[in-house]
């Protein structure tokens, strides 16, 4: 093989690596978005995982339960939607988790999360201080030792998001800032 042929390999070879890394997004649009890290303020999160749940499935049940006094089952254009958070403490001071979190969809429309009842739902996130380090869910808990490995945000969404996707979950944080994540649905 000439050394200019060789050349040319190597160069469009080159060429490929790097254009393959071209339009990479820290968030992505697609099922890649599981995983990806987002800090708002002090604290990092990273979605586990983002699903419809079913009520009349086994495992979404459990997730279904200690919600508010009066809640009415989802209607026919209605369904519930998970969003499983883990969060880490990255600095080496105390700091607060997020409670206030919304989904916005691609018409600008936003959704609030329904308030679980922590005291029956081992899933639901609940606010916590972490100490430097200190995780939401902590390591021992039902929500950490779970399917999801995080803390449930439930939401009660209209159907009518399917055509207004992408879904991207807002978080705020305590002392200012907001993350935020594209969901996947």
């Amino acid at each position: 093989m000439s050394a200019r042929r060789l050349w040319i390999i190597a160069c469009a070879v080159g060429m490929a690596v790097s254009l393959a890394a071209c339009g990479q997004v820290s968030q992505p649009t697609s099922l890649l978005n599981n995983g990806v890290y987002v800090d708002a303020g002090p604290v990092t999160y990273q979605l586990q995982v983002s699903r419809e749940l079913n009520p009349f499935a086994a495992e979404d049940r459990q997730y279904l339960t200690g919600l508010p006094a009066g809640t009415t089952n989802i209607g026919a254009n209605e369904l519930w939607y998970g969003v499983f958070l883990w969060a880490k403490n990255q600095t080496g001071n105390e700091q607060s988790t997020a409670s206030r979190f919304q989904i916005v969809d691609s018409s600008g429309n936003r959704y609030n999360p329904v308030h679980l009842d922590s005291s029956v739902n081992e899933y639901a996130w609940t606010q916590q201080t972490l100490g430097p380090s200190g995780v939401e869910p902590g390591p021992s808990t039902t929500a950490a030792l779970g399917p999801t490995q995080g803390g449930l945000v439930l939401f009660r969404l209209p159907t009518a998001v399917y055509s207004n996707r992408p879904l991207t979950l807002e978080i705020f944080a305590p002392g200012g800032g907001t993350g935020q994540i594209s969901l996947d649905l």
